[in-house]
């Protein structure tokens, strides 16, 4: 079954860190561009983060460049985002996909940054 299955999420507070995991299955993972979206209460989900298939270039938004790292091991058919430095305004609900959103949606994994 073609799926992705975002974990890692959880409450945390100001400053600190959390690394999140996106686990694709049934498709050719390691040749497609992976990209981690997010989505706050309210608001559209937005682009936050792309790696091309191998890993050598990424790209971010903005407001989590120096902060988050995506990464990736097509081994283990996994995306990856290590988020430090987290603030409130990181509360959302994070998902991964391919660039194009060709894969249907995962349920997400829920970050919460409150003091």
């Amino acid at each position: 079954q073609v799926q992705l299955v975002e974990s890692g999420g959880g409450l945390v507070q100001p400053g600190e860190s959390l690394t999140l995991s996106c686990a694709a299955s049934a498709f050719a993972f390691s040749t497609y561009s992976m990209v981690w979206y997010r989505q706050a209460p309210g608001k559209e989900r937005e682009l936050i983060a792309t790696i091309t298939s191998s890993g050598r270039f990424t790209n971010y938004l903005n407001s989590v460049k120096g902060r988050f790292t995506i990464s990736r091991d097509n081994s283990k058919n996994t995306v990856y985002l290590q988020m430090n430095s987290l603030k409130p305004e990181d509360t959302a609900v994070y998902y991964c996909n391919t660039l194009g959103r060709l894969i249907p949606w995962g349920r997400g994994t829920q970050v919460t940054v409150s003091s």
